[in-house]
């Protein structure tokens, strides 16, 4: 008695809402067939069952009133769905389809139970149920228009007889036919259409991860993630937090620069950042800027382990760059740049001010305070590869980092000296047990971490040592 096609515009609308910004160049029409036009279709094929069973004698001449009612019901279901307090009421679809079922029960029971035309009423609120509201809705609707069946059949009494004339069977079963026929072809094409929608959405989704990912080498990757996974809002707002600063920059990258062409100098540049970013991102450090051949890093947001773990985190950053630089200053002296690249770095704990700084529609993710320029400073400081640290630094890592006194220094914004430490190595790897070991000399060159050698490597390393020990001894051999 009503539409049986489901409305899947909204299932559409959902899924598009829910996808990632990105893309809708082109967007799926899904053509149901409105609620309306299905209601108009099924009572209109009742209206003609029921003049069709009126002139045959079938059904009673007062059954002609049930024609007008037929013809108006679904133009009164239109406007109290779309013009009265009904339009917001949830699942007014279903609610609307129960009010089918008992107005079909209604009307089966008031012509007496005549076999075929009930059947065609039956078959036409059951596939609609089905359809609409599955299982569950096709239950209640049994179960109402059972009720409805009996109520009015205790009214109206059954009919003389329950087979109807031959036209009016023909047209039951022609007009139900029809009524099926035209409900699943718009369901067939609804169900084609959102598959299409949900392919086109699929490709957009793809797209705009795509995109994403390509936007986030402009952020760090724990700002990106907060992001997009909804935990940080994209507005100017800052916070205080605890956070542990990093800088570095290269000793004797402005000679180096004078001597180097652009192209090689900027393939150079972009090897060292990449390793180090390797190195900071290892430890889950926020890269906060590159520039020059400066490295700004700070621990503690957007996530955080706590102050103690963050300059811990910070410090073996630093002295893991530290060592790495020393790969990467053999992999450019063999690339013939004879220049000693050396590393120098400073590290500060302290209060800052953390956030989005900016403009509304262009904002920069960085930190501010005084205990920034401290470590700016203490980078400024340090000797080349050297890793000088602050005094709140030092007493957080102490226990695990091995460091000596420097002495004070005096920093702008700080009302008196400040002591500084500089940091030696892990506490774990001093003397025998160390796991990081080098030795350098003109046309010898050895750095081992044993930490990171796999048993494989191992043996390969062994087998090139004693190749390189034996041929020593053999040149060194005053009777060779």
């Amino acid at each position: 008695m009503m539409s049986a096609s489901a409305d899947l515009r909204n299932a559409s609308d959902s899924a598009e809402r829910s996808q990632m910004p990105g893309p809708r160049d082109n967007t799926v029409a899904i053509p149901p067939m409105p609620d309306y036009n299905g209601r108009v279709l099924s009572y209109t094929a009742t209206a003609i069952v029921i003049v069709a069973g009126v002139l045959q004698g079938a059904f009673q001449q007062w059954h002609m009133w049930l024609v007008a009612g037929a013809l108006l019901w679904p133009h009164i279901a239109y406007f109290l769905t779309r013009h009265t307090f009904l339009k917001n009421t949830p699942r007014i679809r279903q609610k609307m389809l129960t009010a089918d079922c008992i107005i079909g029960g209604g009307f089966i029971g008031c012509i007496g139970l005549v076999a075929i035309p009930s059947a065609s009423v039956v078959l036409m609120l059951m596939f609609s149920a089905l359809i609409i509201g599955g299982i569950r809705q096709w239950l209640i609707g049994c179960v109402l228009m059972t009720a409805s069946i009996l109520g009015f059949l205790a009214l109206s009494g059954s009919a003389p007889s329950y087979q109807s004339p031959l036209l009016t069977s023909m047209l039951s079963i022609l007009t139900t036919g029809v009524y099926i026929c035209v409900t699943a072809f718009y369901a067939h094409q609804q169900a084609r259409a959102l598959m299409l929608a949900k392919s086109q959405i699929q490709s957009q989704r793809e797209q705009s991860i795509a995109l994403s990912h390509k936007l986030s080498k402009y952020l760090s990757p724990q700002v990106w993630q907060s992001i997009f996974t909804g935990e940080r809002d994209v507005r100017l707002e800052t916070q205080r937090k605890k956070l542990a600063i990093f800088f570095s920059d290269i000793k004797g990258f402005t000679e180096l620069s004078e001597e180097m062409e652009p192209e090689a100098l900027t393939e150079l540049l972009n090897h060292y950042f990449n390793g180090m970013a390797e190195v900071a991102l290892r430890y889950g450090g926020t890269i906060d800027k590159f520039v020059g051949d400066s490295i700004m890093v700070f621990f503690g947001d957007p996530t955080s382990r706590g102050p103690r773990e963050d300059a811990f985190a910070c410090v073996s950053m630093a002295i893991d760059m530290r060592n790495h630089m020393k790969i990467m200053r053999q992999k450019w002296q063999s690339q013939g740049i004879k220049t000693p690249l050396e590393i120098r770095m400073g590290i500060s704990t302290g209060y800052t001010t953390v956030g989005n700084f900016g403009a509304e529609n262009r904002m920069d993710y960085t930190i501010i305070g005084k205990e920034v320029n401290l470590a700016s400073r203490l980078e400024s400081l340090a000797d080349p590869g050297a890793i000088l640290i602050s005094y709140e630094t030092f007493s957080l890592v102490k226990d695990r980092i091995m460091c000596r006194d420097k002495g004070e220094i005096t920093v702008k914004g700080f009302g008196r000296p400040i002591p500084i430490y500089e940091v030696v190595d892990f506490r774990r790897d001093m003397g025998p047990n160390r796991s990081f070991m080098e030795h350098e000399h003109k046309g010898f060159a050895m750095y081992l971490d044993s930490d990171k050698i796999t048993e494989k490597e191992r043996k390969s390393i062994l087998a090139a040592l004693d190749d390189a020990a034996e041929r020593l001894r053999h040149e060194g051999d005053p009777g060779n």
